[in-house]
């Protein structure tokens, strides 16, 4: 079997050689979904940080019970219905391209949820095995634009299937109408069996591990030491223009290098192009091509943009840029980073409040919540540029007390 050279294909081929926490973890899903594929109700929970090779073990899992399922008997899985659910458009197209090449798989197999919901709910089918990556995307509430008209995806789906194997991070929650925490899901898992796995050996950041401890630390407003020198080329800039010309020129180098940018310059799907401006640097934000058949991180001619969250959410990169916008700041008193949820463009992250909690709490975590997603996409470097004087002023003081050195 072969898959084309695209790197994020490579990742997720069902083919790609697994570490052995990651081996075992597949081995713990097959015997899940064998011990509750004719029962009713059963969860497994995957969990772990971004770059921890989830959706590998999944996509892997999966491939594997498509084999048994289609055994004519002998098996307690043959002929086991299976659908594999994303609520990111990127990343189904991705999932889709693989199940060309892999024997086996089958691109129906790829579903948005709420297509499947809504299949459910008229046929009265009930599948007896469903694989969900990226949980944390699913709606929480109603949503008539995306055509869900029920409360809840999740529980859709659980009253839909017989046993759920589901990747779950609230870190990458991004909008309050897909508002989920730890205690959500378990209030709304109640009393069902539920087995929780994770994984813990980080893949993507090729990285001591001060790189992904100072952007946890960020993440939670706390600014560190920069990184020690390292082969994880990780700088900061005091000109973003600058640090997109280092881009393209490991764009040449490598491929899969991109500008990436916190929602904080206007952006309405109208057709038109839409523009970052900072200082000498002007780019447009990523363009929607739905039609397009390859993802916006995998596209050559996306160096020429500026991707956002929803675009990069899921991917690996090599090097990447990330200009935080001017909703993020810095307060000196403290030494603390600052959100301004004013200056947050993304409104339609915000809509939906009501009984969630304290509004501005969770504004404000959505907002690190999309930091971490972006920061945690390279595997190879990461350059910062601060659009707010006071916290590019820090992060650069910072750039000069570590040293410039990269080994």
């Amino acid at each position: 079997m072969s898959v084309s050279d695209n790197r994020a294909e490579l990742k997720l081929s069902p083919d790609r050689m697994l570490t052995e926490e990651q081996e075992k973890l597949v081995g713990t899903i097959m015997a899940f979904c064998q011990d509750h594929a004719r029962g009713k109700g059963a969860v497994l929970v995957l969990q772990g940080d971004a770059g921890t090779g989830k959706s590998i073990v999944m996509n892997a899992a999966f491939a594997r019970l498509r084999q048994r399922v289609e055994k004519k008997s002998g098996d307690v899985l043959a002929g086991c219905s299976l659908r594999f659910l994303v609520n990111h458009p990127e990343m189904i197209k991705l999932y889709r391209r693989i199940a060309e090449h892999v024997p086996g798989l089958r691109k129906r197999d790829y579903e948005r949820p709420t297509t499947f919901i809504n299949q459910s709910r008229r046929t009265g089918h009930e599948t007896d095995i469903v694989f969900i990556d990226e949980a944390h995307l699913l709606l929480s509430r109603r949503d008539a634009y995306n055509r869900f008209l029920q409360d809840n995806q999740l529980e859709e789906i659980l009253h839909a299937s017989r046993a759920v194997v589901m990747v779950f991070d609230p870190r990458q929650v991004l909008k309050f109408k897909s508002f989920w925490s730890e205690d959500t899901l378990h209030h709304l898992l109640g009393d069902r069996p539920v087995v929780v796995q994770r994984l813990t050996t980080q893949f993507r950041m090729r990285a001591h591990a001060d790189v992904p401890r100072w952007v946890e630390a960020f993440c939670q407003r706390r600014l560190l030491p920069l990184p020690a020198p390292q082969s994880f080329d990780f700088r900061v800039f005091d000109d973003a223009q600058t640090l997109y010309e280092a881009i393209r020129q490991h764009e040449s180098e490598v491929g899969l290098c991109r500008m990436l940018a916190t929602y904080d310059y206007p952006y309405v799907l109208d057709g038109q192009d839409h523009f970052i401006t900072e200082g000498r640097f002007h780019l447009r934000w990523d363009r929607s091509l739905p039609e397009a058949p390859l993802p916006w991180a995998e596209r050559a001619d996306t160096i020429d943009e500026v991707g956002s969250v929803y675009t990069v959410q899921g991917f690996d990169l090599n090097y990447v840029g990330v200009i935080l916008g001017p909703s993020v700041d810095y307060d000196a008193t403290t030494d603390r980073i600052t959100l301004d949820a004013s200056r947050y463009e993304d409104r339609a992250a915000f809509a939906g409040k009501t009984g969630i909690g304290d509004p501005s709490v969770l504004c404000e975590q959505i907002m690190l919540n999309a930091i971490n997603v972006l920061m945690t996409r390279p595997t190879k470097g990461l350059y910062l540029y601060a659009s707010r004087p006071a916290l590019r002023a820090r992060l650069l003081e910072l750039w000069h007390a570590r040293g410039h050195e990269n080994v």
